[in-house]
């Protein structure tokens, strides 16, 4: 279903969980904000309503970008195989976010949150489950304590 991960693709990935925007195109007519300039194949809005969580799974190719246009996401990641407690990121409105291949991820939202995800594979159900591995790096109790 999804291809391995290039050596190229690899070298070009972002290294940095928040991603900095380059300077938006503002004229008359308001303003262009570019967000990802790379090959992909999926783009979705995704709604969460407050007090739910997503993710908490890795891909084994598949890589995304997610830019938040309402809300907040707690975000946990770690490398895929670690024993270590989840680094805790928030992510606001107006910023842009990567997830690469093989860091398990969740997202937490303590309030309605709604946001775009750019990802390198298809979302297409079948494609989507044959790369992803389900995990619960963070549970419920833990995140609404």
């Amino acid at each position: 279903m999804s291809s391995p991960n290039t050596r190229q693709e690899k070298e070009i990935l972002p290294k940095d969980i928040i991603i900095d925007l380059d300077k938006p195109f503002v004229d008359e007519r308001g303003k262009i904000i570019p967000l990802v300039d790379m090959t992909m194949s999926s783009c979705v809005l995704i709604i969460s309503k407050k007090g739910t969580i997503r993710a908490n799974h890795y891909h084994k190719t598949d890589w995304h970008f997610c830019y938040v246009l309402k809300g907040i996401i707690e975000y946990y990641h770690r490398p895929v195989g670690s024993k270590e407690k989840p680094e805790k990121v928030l992510i606001n409105k107006g910023q842009l976010f990567f997830t690469p291949p093989m860091i398990e991820h969740a997202m937490v939202f303590k309030e309605d949150t709604e946001f775009l995800t750019l990802g390198r594979n298809s979302r297409k159900q079948q494609s989507y489950e044959s790369d992803l591995v389900r995990t619960e790096l963070i549970s419920h109790d833990l995140a609404f304590r």
